[in-house]
Parts: structure tokens; sequence; C-alpha cells
């Protein structure tokens, strides 16, 4: 087995020894769950669970490329959001990086997550070692 850290100059890298954004192991990208809290809280407290998730699945698509994948790698997403009646807009964002075979899915309503702005987090998993797409 082989574990390997990929960062991208796209995503802000957490705090060293937390966490990794992403790790590799034998063809297997795994995505932490991502928030656009790097926008600020001014900034991000401006934006809705469809421009939230825009951002989100954009740092996630520039974690896969940074590891040698794509979006369409992409077999599973989680996402958290602090208002389930908000699902479609984050959905819209979703179907905007995602096309034909969409991955396993599932959403979860949860109480808060890492700042009171923040109001979606997204994580996946993408399948990026060889063989058809």
């Amino acid at each position: 087995m082989t574990i390997r850290r990929v960062t991208s100059p796209d995503v802000p890298e957490p705090p060293p020894e937390r966490w990794s954004n992403c790790l590799v192991c034998d063809g297997i990208a795994y995505v932490s769950g991502m928030t656009a809290t790097s926008l600020g809280k001014e900034a991000l407290a401006k934006l809705d669970e469809y421009e939230q998730g825009k951002v989100i699945f954009g740092k996630i698509k520039g974690m896969l490329e940074a590891a040698g994948g794509a979006m369409a790698d992409v077999v599973k997403v989680t996402i958290y959001v602090t208002d389930i009646k908000n699902n479609t807009k984050v959905w819209k964002a979703r179907a905007e990086f995602f096309k034909g075979n969409f991955p396993a899915s599932t959403l979860v309503e949860v109480s808060a997550l890492a700042t009171p702005e923040t109001l979606v987090e997204i994580e996946a998993i993408a399948h990026i070692g060889k063989g058809p797409r």
C-alpha cells in the first residue's frame, strides 16, 4: 500500500499535523471535507448554498487534478448542509461539475459546520487509477 499526500496551490492546506486535504492510496483519492471558508467570513456570509457549492466543487476539482484525476473519476460524494430545505441549490451546483455517470451521493443536514457562515461542506472519493472512465 502506498499513500501519497496531494496539495494544490488553489486549495489552502490546514495547519500542519491536523489533517490532509487529499490522500491517494492505491489509485483512490480521498478528498477531505471542503468548505468555502477560504474566502473569508465577510465574503462567505454573502454566499448561499449554490454559490458555496460551486466554490467547494471547484476546490475538489483542483485537488483531483493535482492528484492526476478529474471530476469524472469521482465515485462518491458526501454533502453536509445546515438547512436541508435548500438542498436544490447544492444539487444545482453539483450538476455543473458532473456529467454522465453521476457519483453515488449522500446529503445530510447537520446543526453546524466550521463557522456560522459555512452552509455546505463536501467530501469526495475518486478512483484515479488506470482504467476506463
